[in-house]
């Protein structure tokens, strides 16, 4: 098979990743679990053949120098693609976010298929106080979570709520596009870093001169685009963006340790002042084997939660997020019982994925709700 090929397998069977490594045949991830597909291992060579195939001279060369790449990758017409699922089909194309990547055996690379229908807030599915975040005209609105966790996807839905509720100019900056956004009543316009700007840091800092309503910034990774963007939230503009942290309150001192110790308390009283919302997610197997669903934790941003960030007590949150739910508010531990009793995970997922098991409520961990709610 060729790269396009197990690409559609991929899709076919409903992977989330194709992963292409020396040693070993091609492997697809499957509702979280890997599986390989039928075939010889791949040598040295034919991996590299087979992931070199997708770049052109400029990608092999930044390869060799960079040791690794990130790409988008599409491919494949819609009547080559019988079998596949309806939801990873474009009219036209498929697409996938590609890594690629150097290690001890040679070259590798690791395929992300992004579905071409964007998820609802309501499929993910995603409470009434995420879907308020995207009604918001400035701020900032963070989704954290481990690499995998679905933070594109929850972020491609909070764009696709604005899309069809407001009017507004939408500027994207990611590394690479991902979902592509068609604009039903907005104005969107997606710039990939490497490809359309140097940096994340250089394009927001231009995108402020393009006459923006939202930004969503893919990744706040450096100091200087989380400067950028705490500066984008305060002077009007409603930015989405994302973080590998694993909880609200982890999320809260990652932003401000990032920044040296005589301007923390100044930051401090800046990210106070913009917050909207934090997202924490993981993906958890769904009970009747259908896919994986998003476990939230939610913030929201109440005068409470605002004195916490600038008293330097973001510990105290979490009791906070569990006694908020009158303000949209839920801990991590009350998504998955409220998942429990909607028959949508099994409570032995949710016993293991919960930081206190004690707060499962028994009812939730023994009598499930009918298959399917």
């Amino acid at each position: 098979m060729n790269i396009d090929e197990l690409l559609r397998y991929a899709a076919k069977y409903g992977a989330s990743d194709l992963h292409i490594t020396v040693g070993n045949p091609p492997i697809i991830r499957v509702n979280g679990r890997l599986k390989k597909i039928p075939g010889p291992a791949l040598g040295a060579e034919d991996a590299r053949a087979l992931v070199y195939s997708i770049l052109n001279d400029e990608q092999r060369n930044a390869v060799e120098r960079r040791r690794e790449l990130d790409l988008s990758y599409t491919w494949g017409a819609a009547e080559q693609a019988g079998a596949v699922q309806v939801e990873y089909v474009t009219p036209e194309r498929i697409r996938a976010r590609v890594n690629v990547f150097l290690e001890l055996a040679g070259v590798g690379a690791a395929f992300r298929i992004i579905p071409a229908r964007i998820r609802t807030l309501d499929e993910l599915p995603a409470p009434e106080s995420v879907a308020e975040f995207a009604r918001g005209h400035s701020g900032l609105v963070l989704v954290t979570g481990p690499t995998g966790c679905g933070k594109s996807t929850t972020l491609a839905s909070l764009i696709d709520r604005i899309d069809q509720e407001r009017s507004a100019r939408i500027i994207t900056i990611e590394d690479p596009v991902e979902y592509i956004f068609h604009g039903r009543n907005c104005l969107i316009s997606q710039r990939e870093v490497g490809t359309h700007s140097v940096s994340f840091a250089a394009a927001l800092r231009a995108c402020l001169r393009e006459d923006p309503d939202v930004l969503l910034v893919g990744e706040m990774r450096d100091l200087e685009t989380i400067r950028l963007a705490l500066t984008a939230a305060e002077t009007g503009h409603l930015v989405l963006s994302t973080l590998h942290t694993n909880n609200v309150a982890e999320t809260v001192d990652r932003i401000i340790d990032v920044f040296p110790a005589d301007q923390q308390e100044y930051m401090r009283q800046i990210l106070a002042s913009v917050i909207r919302g934090i997202i924490s997610q993981r993906l958890l197997p769904r009970k009747d084997g259908r896919g994986r669903v998003a476990a939230m934790e939610v913030l929201v941003a109440t005068p409470a939660v605002r004195n916490l960030i600038r008293e330097s007590k973001s510990h105290q949150m979490p009791s906070l997020v569990q006694t908020g739910l009158q303000y949209g508010m839920q801990t991590m531990d009350q998504c998955l019982d409220m998942l429990v009793h909607k028959g949508l995970i099994a409570p032995e997922v949710a016993a293991a994925a919960a930081s206190d098991r004690k707060l499962l409520t028994k009812s939730a961990m023994s009598e499930p709700g009918p298959k399917g709610q």
